[in-house]
């Protein structure tokens, strides 16, 4: 059996302050075929002065577009994506733009709130109660998206263990509900021929 791919992006700090990362593809590159993104290198940002508001604003003035460019020349064939903060937006963006997607899990995904057009694929979107950039109930209504919000938690979630674990259980449970109905389409086949 081959492994199922999955695409990864990362928020806007990329490999900088990303090593709660490496305990994701840790876990996740024993059941999927990943491939990461660090979405600072994606954009093309390279900022003297690495502040929030300075990377930010590369993102905003340019960067987004030039990461969804890239996505859209690398990635051709379908794949599972998992995309944390600003790396949310960019996943969301690609698909617009035609980046074939299986599924979509975002988590903290910032400015889709800003989005008018649903993606094209099945869409996960985790949220901390607490993240001031949450989109609305309105908003996941009008575009036709659920949003799972975990109370006590602020934007920056998916650093902390225990999200850690939900998000890649939720990924697994993914693959393994294929798996399982493969399975059973085989042994309907097989029944069927001993049958015949």
């Amino acid at each position: 059996m081959t492994s199922e791919r999955l695409v990864v992006l990362s928020d806007m700090w990329g490999a900088k302050k990303g090593l709660w990362i490496t305990s994701y593809l840790a876990y996740l590159q024993q059941y999927f075929e990943i491939e990461y993104y660090d979405i600072q290198q994606l954009a093309n940002i390279n900022v003297l002065v690495d502040t929030e508001k300075n990377i930010h604003t590369e993102f905003i003035n340019g960067g987004m577009d030039v990461a969804v460019s890239h996505l859209v020349k690398r990635e051709t064939k379908p794949a599972h994506y998992l995309a944390f903060s600003m790396g949310g937006a960019i996943a969301w963006k690609a698909n617009l733009k035609g980046v074939p997607m299986k599924s979509l899990y975002t988590v903290s995904a910032t400015r889709v709130r800003k989005e008018v057009e649903r993606v094209d694929c099945t869409v996960n979107m985790l949220f901390g109660g607490k993240d001031l950039y949450k989109p609305s109930t309105k908003w996941s209504e009008a575009i036709g998206v659920e949003l799972e919000i975990i109370e006590n938690f602020g934007h920056e979630m998916y650093s902390d263990e225990k999200i850690m674990q939900k998000v890649s259980k939720d990924l697994l449970a993914k693959v393994i509900v294929k798996v399982d109905k493969e399975k059973q389409v085989k042994q309907t086949k097989v029944l069927t021929k001993k049958i015949s």
